[in-house]
């Protein structure tokens, strides 16, 4: 590889790092800045990497802007009408007692597809709580458990944002991400109840006392957490509030917090956990069925690869199954299913708002890395870096999984690490056979790798389960390791499937 070029390449993706861990930029203008940079020594005309910049940044957020504020539009109902609530309770009555934590790391990466890791989280950590207590131990595995269950979906599986940009900035089809990351969650939930269920009773006595008191009850930061210990004062808590041992019935969703109180005459009903799944079932059911539509007519035509005429038959399915048509059926049902006919117009627009500015920033550093990935294609920069892989026994589909895990372990943040090793790797796709499902896969895989200090998600799971110091990094960032490395296998076998 020339060595200007490689300059180039390690130059951008130094000033990313540097940016964001030692001043006070974020990652949307680091990623614009990394562009000039690379473009500059690269040898790019000046103008042209301007031009390479806007125009990377706009394709990009055209296709995939809208489906990301949609997506983050869904959450937020999900998460004020209590239907996010209504899935984990149903979750948990499914899986029954003795499987907690597996219904717990279940619950994690079902609500974590629409709605933030961090909301999420503090939306249903109460659960976790409320179920240590029935049982009298075993928090921190629970906690532990919904924590990582959430990593999986948020790093793995659109509609959240960070895969979406990928699938964008890739050029995958939608649909078979979906699949494909659901099948690797599916397949690394049992890693993260094993760690879970392995490391939680080891830890559960560095629980701090006020998370222990808060969760226990005061006799519970003089012991150790036995039956003993803690059975009084539970049993004096359950009898004080009518609690008992059907641990799915605990409430922990407010609804006047969210909705207010209704008007006279009229009462609050809870969202049922079947209505609280459609607004999240339906988009997915309509865009998967889009892409196996697609797959069926191209077997079809005999046409496996490469561009082909849809049959006139795939034209509903195509519609329906487009990712911005999917979404806002999606959102429709989210307005007019899970909430109460009672709730203020005014009310509704200022959910939206909340949750366009919490797409906001997602959607910049999605177009800038649009941008960075346009400036490494316009300036040969892609086209080096791919012959010099070529000419390694490495596989192609390692370079983004160790670019994302080497920008996730520098600066924290999971969505900006597979957005940066998306956009490096787009100009490699095609010269290196990679395909560009096993590419987005392999970016997001690449980006959960030990979640510490620098992550911010790291300080909600550590501070809300009372972990601190040592304990905080061999529980936390111990299982978001476990999940990372279980993913390898899984990545070549993808590869293998999709090759």
């Amino acid at each position: 590889m020339d060595i200007q070029l490689l300059l180039a390449l390690v130059l951008g993706i130094a000033a990313i790092i540097v940016l964001v861990l030692r001043t006070r930029l974020d990652a949307f203008i680091a990623l614009l800045i990394a562009g000039l940079v690379t473009g500059i020594v690269a040898g790019q005309p000046l103008i042209d990497i301007v031009g390479s910049i806007t125009d990377g940044f706009g394709s990009t957020l055209g296709s995939i802007g809208i489906v990301i504020g949609l997506g983050v539009a869904i959450g937020k109902l999900l998460e004020v009408s209590g239907a996010a609530d209504a899935l984990a309770r149903a979750f948990l009555r499914g899986f029954g007692k003795g499987r907690e934590e597996w219904a717990m790391g279940t619950v994690g990466s079902l609500v974590s597809i629409p709605v933030f890791c961090d909301s999420g989280y503090v939306i249903m950590n109460p659960l976790a709580r409320s179920i240590a207590r029935v049982k009298r131990g075993g928090y921190v595995a629970l906690a532990l458990a919904l924590g990582c269950g959430m990593t999986l979906t948020h790093h793995l599986v659109p509609p959240t944002p960070g895969p979406l940009a990928a699938t964008g900035i890739l050029g995958a089809d939608l649909g078979m991400v979906i699949v494909a990351g659901l099948v690797f969650t599916v397949i690394l939930l049992p890693v993260v109840v094993i760690y879970a269920r392995w490391v939680g009773p080891l830890l559960e006595d560095r629980v701090i006392p006020e998370v222990r008191e808060a969760v226990y009850g005061h006799a519970a930061t003089t012991g150790t957490g036995s039956t003993a210990t803690l059975t009084r004062e539970s049993d004096e808590r359950d009898t004080a509030t009518g609690r008992g041992d059907d641990i799915a019935d605990v409430q922990t969703y407010d609804p006047a917090a969210y909705l207010g109180e209704p008007p006279a005459g009229q009462k609050h009903r809870p969202v049922s956990a079947l209505l609280g799944s459609l607004p999240l079932l339906v988009p997915l059911l309509l865009i998967v069925g889009n892409t196996v539509t697609a797959a069926i007519d191209r077997n079809q035509q005999g046409v496996l690869s490469g561009e082909y005429e849809p049959s006139g038959w795939t034209t509903p399915f195509a519609f329906l199954g487009n990712p911005v048509v999917a979404l806002v059926i999606g959102a429709v049902l989210a307005v007019y299913v899970l909430l109460p006919r009672w709730t203020p117009r005014s009310k509704v627009q200022g959910w939206f708002a909340d949750a366009a500015a919490s797409a906001g920033l997602i959607l910049l550093i999605t177009g800038a890395g649009g941008a960075f990935g346009q400036v490494l294609r316009d300036s040969g920069v892609g086209d080096a870096l791919a012959e010099a892989i070529a000419a390694t026994a490495l596989p192609a589909f390692l370079v983004p999984f160790v670019i994302a895990s080497v920008v996730r372990v520098a600066q924290g943040s999971g969505t900006v690490a597979m957005i940066t090793a998306a956009s490096v790797t787009a100009p490699l796709v095609s010269s290196l056979g990679i395909d560009p499902v096993v590419a987005v896969l392999a970016c997001t895989s690449g980006s959960m790798v030990f979640s510490y200090f620098n992550d911010s998600y790291f300080w909600v799971v550590t501070r809300f389960t009372g972990l601190e110091g040592t304990a905080a990094l061999k529980g936390w960032s111990g299982i978001t390791t476990a999940v990372w490395a279980g993913s390898l296998p899984l990545l070549f076998i993808l590869d293998l499937v999709m090759g």
